[in-house]
C-alpha cells in the first residue's frame, strides 16, 4: 500500500490543492473507498510568492518547498506531484531531493492536448506572467510539434492576472469573464484548444456559463490528476 502513496505538494494556493484532491477522487473509477488513490495532501501556504521570486523581488520559495518534498517522502510516499504551475521552475532541484517520481505537470498536460488537439496545429497557453515567461509550456509544446500563442501584454493586465487574483482571494465567479475573454481571444487567433496553464484558472473558469466558451479548454489540474491516478495504477 505505501508504494502507491501520492504525495500532493500543495498550497500553492490552498484552494487549487483542494480541488486536485476532489478532482482526482472523481477521476479515478471506483466502486469503494479502497479503490481510490491514497495520498496525503501537504498544503502549506506559507510558501513565498512564487511569481514574485522569480522577478526578483520576493524570497526564495525553494526551502519552504524543500520542507514538503520531505515531509512527504518521510510519510512513505511514493510519487509527488504539485498542482501549481509556476512552482514548477524548481521542479528540477526538488525532483532530484524526492528520489521518487516527481510528475510534471507540463508533460501530464501534453498528454491530455494530444487527445484535444493533436499536432501539429496551433494551441493557447495562459497562466501566469512568471509561468509564461520561463516558458514552462512553451519549449516543451513546441518540442512536441504544436505552435504555442499566448495573450499579448495588454491581455494579461487587463484579463488574465486580475482574474487569477481574484480566485486566490475567494472571489471566484468574478474571474469568469476576464478568463473566458481571454481564451476566446486565443481561439479566434486561431488556437485549436487553450491549455489553462495555472491552476487557478481553471475554478474561474467553471465559475460561469460555460456556452460562453468557444475554443476547447485543457485544464492543468485534471491533467495532473489523471496522471497521478495512473501512476498509482501502476505502482498497484
Amino acid at each position: 500500500m505505501m508504494t502507491r502513496l501520492l504525495g500532493v505538494l500543495g498550497g500553492m494556493g490552498p484552494l487549487a490543492s483542494a480541488h486536485f484532491m476532489t478532482r482526482l477522487t472523481l477521476l479515478t473509477e471506483a466502486s469503494q473507498d479502497q479503490d481510490h488513490v491514497p495520498a496525503i495532501l501537504w498544503s502549506d501556504p506559507r510558501i513565498p510568492d512564487r511569481s514574485a521570486a522569480l522577478r526578483g523581488d520576493g524570497p526564495d520559495p525553494l526551502p519552504a518547498l524543500m520542507r514538503g518534498v520531505d515531509g512527504l517522502r518521510q510519510a512513505g510516499c511514493g510519487a509527488i506531484v504539485m498542482p501549481c504551475n509556476t512552482a514548477h521552475a524548481w521542479h528540477q532541484a526538488m525532483a532530484e531531493r524526492a528520489g521518487v517520481p516527481f510528475l510534471h505537470i507540463a508533460d501530464a498536460t501534453a498528454d491530455a492536448l494530444r487527445k484535444v488537439a493533436p499536432p501539429p496545429c496551433v494551441v493557447g497557453v495562459m497562466g501566469t506572467a512568471a509561468t509564461l515567461a520561463m516558458r514552462l509550456y512553451q519549449d516543451r509544446l513546441s518540442a512536441q510539434g504544436w505552435e504555442v500563442i499566448t495573450p499579448d501584454e495588454a491581455e494579461m493586465a487587463r484579463l488574465v492576472t486580475p482574474a487569477i487574483a481574484s480566485v486566490k482571494a475567494n472571489r471566484v465567479a468574478e474571474a469568469f469573464a476576464p478568463l473566458a475573454e481571454a481564451a476566446n481571444l486565443l481561439g479566434q487567433r486561431g488556437a485549436r484548444a487553450v491549455v489553462l496553464g495555472c491552476t487557478e484558472i481553471p475554478l474561474g473558469i467553471q465559475a460561469g456559463p460555460q456556452d460562453q466558451l468557444h475554443v476547447p479548454l485543457v485544464d492543468t489540474i485534471d491533467a495532473l490528476a489523471c496522471a497521478a491516478r495512473d501512476w498509482a495504477r501502476q505502482a498497484g
